[in-house]
């Protein structure tokens, strides 16, 4: 058994800097190095195995573990998800189906703008809330793509749109786990969210008509994007609130784009704003059978992953379930209970588990696996056999970008067991009255390290809730915090710069679009820090 030890140098400002380095390092090479994300990946964990071991004294065999246990994690389940995604927008694209979207697409509007504002803000959160795990990204970045977007600026838009469904993705997971871990009431954590997200959200669909086409864009443009930043994060914030989050980004999305489907009939920007390189307008026009028949990869993953989400069919695969022994729970041998948290991140020391699940039928890469097959076997120009094919190729273009998740992965799950991310979140959580500025800044770190919002909560839901308790602040406001701080960061976690990358044909090319994101990331961020230290002096 070996024991965390959150101030190794006895000074704990200096610890957390140290235990921040590979982090820095990291950011430092995709921006200013701009070396490619597999090769900053690798450098990142050599970093951190020599933090881990050298300053925090964590014994070898622990950190081979940990890292064997977040390369595990990098490849199933994000890596399953991921490359079943992709696979399945290809198949798509093979069958044919894409013209017809592409003109389903253009018969709402041909405009890019409105195009942007469907496809990566509302479809891309209705993916977000359906499935998560970069499923909205990979799929939605690939549309644009197609749609004639620049391959850099297509992922851009996609993750930036992202900051208004990254904190209810996968049935409102994140807000869920939040709640569980700060142990706070469900309903105060909403109401929180719902103070502190749903005021960016409004201005979400502005800011990418911003990036896209400047200020003219936007005076040529504010009737939708009035109409969706009000319809959708109205939409959010009632379901959040009478609800509850597992349906905040089915709801919203769907209730947009049925809404600017409809506004579009009767109104039109006055000038097409189309990018120079883009493909000439189709004077086609499909039927809705046409259309209905085209869409169906997508609805079919739709209906399948809402399926696996129902919980009657998750209670199926629980300990107690009738398919309990198809979620195979593989310990990770010399790190599983062999790591002790220790107070004040928990109330007393606890073991730490590390069980790899392998839920081989309750994932939700089997679920889109299921799209897979039933799209192949309901088009006519799609054989088993060039499906396969289509496999072979996903995988032989992701797996740089697979692997440079892994690979960070393993740096997340390293400097959470050695204690290192909780060297920074103590460090933090020492600034006192003004912790609430700093608040989302942990969760924000917390999701760039892990790509998720959830992981994020996991890590620091606790921290934030104990010294909330300490400073006389709000539980479920800081814990809202650590949730929307995070949310910013999906903007550029390496797992989300990766994925975008690929999704676009631009493997290598990640410090490109870790430049162009980052100052979204950071001003959001500061966004949600100024207003969550408002908020502390309103909500006790």
């Amino acid at each position: 058994m070996w024991q965390q030890t959150y101030d190794p140098l006895g000074n704990l400002r200096l610890s957390a800097l140290v235990a921040a380095l590979p982090i820095l390092f990291f950011l430092v090479a995709l921006t200013l190095l701009k070396l490619k994300g597999l090769t900053a990946a690798i450098a990142t964990l050599a970093i951190s195995i020599i933090v881990s071991s050298v300053v925090f004294h964590m014994p070898l065999e622990k950190i081979v573990g940990a890292a064997v246990f977040g390369i595990l994690s990098g490849l199933w389940p994000i890596g399953y998800i991921v490359l079943m995604a992709v696979w399945l927008y290809r198949l798509a694209v093979k069958s044919g189906k894409f013209d017809v979207i592409r003109g389903s697409i253009a018969a709402i509007s041909d405009d890019q703008r409105i195009q942007v504002i469907l496809i990566a803000f509302c479809f891309g959160a209705f993916l977000e809330g359906a499935a998560g795990f970069g499923v909205p990204i990979a799929i939605c970045a690939a549309l644009l793509v197609e749609l004639g977007f620049k391959p850099i600026k297509a992922a851009m838009l996609c993750l930036l749109a992202n900051a208004a469904s990254g904190a209810y993705g996968a049935i409102g997971i994140p807000i869920l786990i939040g709640a569980q871990q700060g142990g706070v009431n469900l309903a105060h954590l909403s109401a929180m969210m719902i103070a502190i997200v749903q005021l960016s959200t409004l201005f979400v669909p502005l800011l990418l008509i911003l990036v896209l086409d400047g200020y003219r864009g936007v005076r040529e443009t504010w009737p939708v994007l009035f109409l969706i930043g009000v319809l959708f994060s109205g939409l959010q914030t009632l379901t959040l609130y009478f609800v509850g989050p597992e349906l905040t980004d089915i709801v919203a999305p769907l209730g947009s784009m049925g809404a600017l489907a409809l506004f579009m009939q009767f109104w039109q920007p006055k000038r097409i704003y189309r990018e120079e390189e883009a493909l000439p307008i189709s004077t086609q026009r499909w039927s809705l059978t046409e259309i209905i028949k085209a869409w169906s990869p997508f609805y079919i993953l739709t209906g399948v992953i809402l399926l696996w989400s129902l919980p009657q069919f998750k209670s199926l695969f629980a300990a107690d379930g009738l398919l309990a022994a198809t979620v195979l729970k593989l310990e990770i041998p010399f790190l599983h209970l062999q790591v002790q948290e220790m107070p004040p991140i928990v109330d007393a020391a606890e073991g730490l588990p590390a069980v790899w699940n392998v839920a081989l039928i309750s994932a939700s890469g089997t679920a889109i696996l299921i799209a897979v097959i039933l799209t192949t076997l309901l088009s006519s120009r799609l054989s088993p056999s060039e499906a396969f094919k289509q496999l072979k190729w996903v995988i032989r273009d992701l797996w740089s970008p697979l692997a440079m998740i892994s690979l960070i992965l393993a740096v997340a799950y390293i400097a959470n067991f050695s204690g290192a991310s909780s060297s920074i979140g103590l460090r933090l959580a020492r600034t006192g009255k003004i912790f609430p500025l700093i608040a989302p800044v942990i969760g924000w770190f917390g999701v760039f390290i892990t790509g998720s919002a959830v992981n994020s909560n996991i890590l620091f839901a606790h921290l934030q809730s104990v010294t909330a308790s300490q400073i006389g602040a709000s539980q479920a406001l800081l814990v809202a915090a650590n949730t929307s701080g995070g949310v910013m960061a999906k903007l550029i976690s390496p797992q989300s710069i990766a994925i975008a990358a690929a999704a676009v044909g631009q493997v290598g090319r990640e410090s490109d679009i870790m430049r162009t994101t980052l100052p979204y990331s950071f001003g959001l961020l500061a966004y949600v820090c100024l207003w969550t230290f408002i908020l502390s002096f309103l909500v006790r």
